[in-house]
């Protein structure tokens, strides 16, 4: 058996709120502050900056093909944008302000509109000083449905987090140079849809998909599954080209996503998702079983592949990343607006990591590519921290060692002294972010660029 963090939150059912995309009249996201119980009732409620009062925000969802229509409304007392992470979008739609857009000043509003070529699971949130807001609940799932789904009796979608809150309720602040510099904002609970170790009811023989959707700052969760049998289908989104079955642990970096279809195996009164720490397991959700059994179904087949894009490793452009800095990383200088700091002074201004030696977005794209393009970055983490390194706009594959191609991903995990190679196509014009997505190593100074000329 496996502990939970609160005794008596079991009683916990967490569903999250949908609503429909495929709308004539834009649907509405208000950014404002509300206030939602998240500790057990015995504790103070908690101050959060949501979308639509929900945390975490309700699940948009729309069908592969489908346009649709979002008007951001800003009533918070910060600016803001939303990013829809891991889309395929236009680049004028995808969030980042300064470089795809002016931020959405408070009071203002601002208008997404574009298509969507892929199904999966993807997510949608801030990314204006996204450290505290995506903290403070600036976050949702966005699902894009397959004209043909898979056959499964439900379709649950879990996003984990943990938070960091203190005794009375309230979110810790945000002036913390720790988090900067070392392994970023660690939380001090793990929630599940916004809830401690929420319930879902399933039957015996059932069969899940689960939606795995990491929206944690910084924690790299190590995860497993008692009481069920499966497989992994689809990462950031794309499917695989065969389910793997599961391993007995899954990692999920933030902004990691991980589709499972998973069997109902258990002949206990309850199977469990768990997080594995330093202490042990911890179940973060939970899901009652009944009813009766059921004969087991055949192994699923893939899911229907999205739009590919080809990517040409033999005559692919090369580059390189190399991430430096952090509290025991030996950065001593680095390039901020064209001039050279040191760390004494990088620290001043709140920046301790540094991409090929420049800390901060710089004016210049690390890579200016045509249209239709390919290249390869290989990257290298000098650093004692792991780094989730994601790419807007784009899915990349992994290099392997036998140079064959890994499957495609928008997020890849970095780390402490390692080094990875990435490839994609060029295929989508704009200028799109590529950062790490420990939100407090962005803040800090991991964020550089990418143009794709038309």
């Amino acid at each position: 058996m496996y502990r939970r963090q609160f005794l008596g939150s079991a009683a916990a059912v967490g569903l999250l709120p949908g609503v429909g995309l495929a709308r004539t009249a834009p649907q509405v996201l208000r950014a404002a502050p509300h206030r939602q119980q998240i500790l057990p009732a015995e504790y103070p409620d908690t101050e959060l900056w949501s979308f639509d009062a929900t945390f975490p925000g309700r699940i948009l969802r729309a069908t592969q093909g489908d346009r649709v229509s979002i008007e951001v409304e800003n009533q918070l007392p910060q600016a803001t944008a939303v990013h829809w992470h891991g889309l395929r979008l236009d680049n004028a739609m995808d969030g980042v302000p300064g470089l795809t857009q002016a931020p959405i000043a408070p009071g203002d509003r601002f208008a997404y509109e574009f298509t969507l070529p892929d199904a999966g699971t993807y997510w949608y949130h801030s990314h204006a000083q996204s450290m505290e807001q995506v903290e403070r609940g600036l976050y949702g799932p966005l699902i894009i449905d397959e004209t043909e789904p898979p056959d499964v009796d439900q379709d649950l979608v879990l996003v984990l987090d943990d938070i960091r809150l203190e005794r009375d309720g309230s979110v810790s602040g945000f002036d913390n140079f720790h988090d900067l510099s070392h392994a970023g904002r660690i939380g001090n609970l793990w929630l599940s849809n916004g809830q401690i170790d929420p319930g879902y009811p399933v039957k015996r023989g059932e069969r899940l998909r689960l939606r795995l959707i990491s929206a944690a700052n910084a924690r790299v969760f190590t995860l497993g599954l008692q009481g069920f049998e499966g497989w992994v289908v689809a990462l950031d989104g794309m499917p695989l080209a065969a389910p793997e079955p599961l391993g007995e642990e899954l990692t999920l970096a933030p902004a990691q996503r991980m589709d499972l279809i998973v069997d109902v195996t258990t002949d206990d009164e309850e199977a469990f998702l768990i997080t594995f720490e330093r202490d042990g397991g911890y179940a973060i959700t939970h899901f009652p079983v009944g009813g009766p059994s059921r004969a087991r179904r055949d192994a699923p087949s893939a899911l229907p592949p999205n739009p590919e894009f080809p990517i040409d490793l033999a005559n692919a452009r090369t580059a390189t990343l190399l991430v430096e800095g952090g509290a025991m990383g030996g950065m001593r200088a680095a390039e901020v607006d064209g001039e050279r700091l040191v760390a004494r002074e990088l620290a001043g201004r709140g920046l301790f990591w540094a991409l090929n030696g420049i800390a901060g977005r710089p004016e210049t794209p690390l890579l200016d590519l045509s249209r239709g393009e390919s290249v390869r970055v290989g990257m290298a983490n000098d650093t004692a921290f792991p780094h989730a390194m994601h790419l807007h706009g784009m899915h990349f594959a992994e290099v392997l060692p036998d140079g064959s191609l890994g499957p495609l991903r928008d997020t890849i995990l970095l780390n402490p002294q390692e080094t990875r190679e990435i490839a994609f196509q060029a295929h989508n014009p704009g200028n799109w972010l590529f950062h790490c997505h420990m939100l407090a190593h962005h803040q800090a100074g991991m964020g550089t660029w990418i143009r794709v000329s038309a």
